[in-house]
């Protein structure tokens, strides 16, 4: 029995104790079925140390639909960044890591915040990683961050980033879905704890890694209350390609071959995430 079996296990008991069959049903996802998914699960057989079930990643490709994301000053729409780098991501782990896939969004469509985190828990991914190429709250912000988690924000630059962020759902339609279910469920201790500690693990991994090749923001590594990564018992980061506010990383995320080497290097670190003892 794996990680994740266990960890399902004890959740189920401690959330039926605490909550019973009505905090179960809240632990459910939504019904809809994710037309957007894209789903590249390779088949293959486990050798000797090799876990028998391939990890999956979820990639979130930010915004989409009528909520366009950052517009940069050269009318670089945010939504086609993330998810022309999702897909490039989500070829590159099925074919050279064989790693398993989906999108929470495979083409230009809205979704709210919280069914991004729905989709998440219901494809029992082992880690959740959400694409962006915002708007800084100064010009002179560059490069590749990531973001977990956290009640309180590390510092001001990472709470307007959330705040931004979490106004997201203001472009679905009155009455959908928004603005919670999943958000608001019981954060149980043992999923909480495991969570926080693989999606610290995973912030560090990628940011160190993509910094090899990549230029960094200043204090690339931070936290706030950001909606979109509350997946309970999902690891959960939100990575910063780059910031369209910035005329240099506008120009970078514009150009196709430049965004080849983004989603190579994300790729690549996020198979060392996977393959790391926080995930074993």
């Amino acid at each position: 029995m794996d990680r994740r079996q266990l960890l399902g296990l004890g959740l189920s008991k401690l959330w039926l104790t605490a909550v019973g069959a009505a905090g179960a049903a809240l632990a459910q996802s939504p019904g809809q079925a994710c037309a957007s998914a894209m789903e590249r699960r390779p088949d293959r057989k486990p050798t000797a140390g090799t876990p028998t079930r391939s990890r999956l990643v979820m990639l979130d490709p930010g915004h989409g639909g009528n909520d366009p994301g950052a517009i940069g000053t050269r009318g670089t729409f945010e939504k086609e960044v993330t998810l022309d780098i999702a897909r490039d991501v989500a070829r590159i782990l099925a074919d050279r890591h064989r790693i398993g896939v989906k999108l929470t969004r495979g083409d230009d469509r809205f979704l709210a915040l919280d069914e991004r985190v729905a989709l998440t828990r219901e494809a029992g991914a082992d880690l959740f990683v959400s694409i962006h190429a915002d708007s800084a709250p100064n010009a002179d912000a560059r490069g590749l961050s990531a973001y977990i988690l956290s009640e309180k924000a590390s510092d001001s630059f990472a709470s307007r980033l959330a705040q931004q962020e979490n106004q997201a759902d203001r472009f679905g339609k009155a009455g959908s879905v928004g603005g919670g279910r999943i958000v608001k469920d019981i954060l149980l201790d043992l999923t909480a704890r495991h969570t926080r500690h693989a999606s610290l693990a995973a912030r560090q991994l990628l940011v160190e890694g993509a910094g090899k090749e990549l230029h960094l923001l200043d204090n690339p590594m931070r936290a706030a209350n950001f909606a979109v990564l509350k997946a309970t018992d999902v690891p959960s980061v939100l990575v910063e390609t780059g910031f369209l506010s910035n005329p240099r990383d506008e120009e970078i995320l514009r150009d196709a071959t430049a965004r080849r080497v983004v989603s190579r290097v994300l790729a690549r670190e996020i198979a060392k995430v996977l393959s790391s003892p926080a995930f074993a």
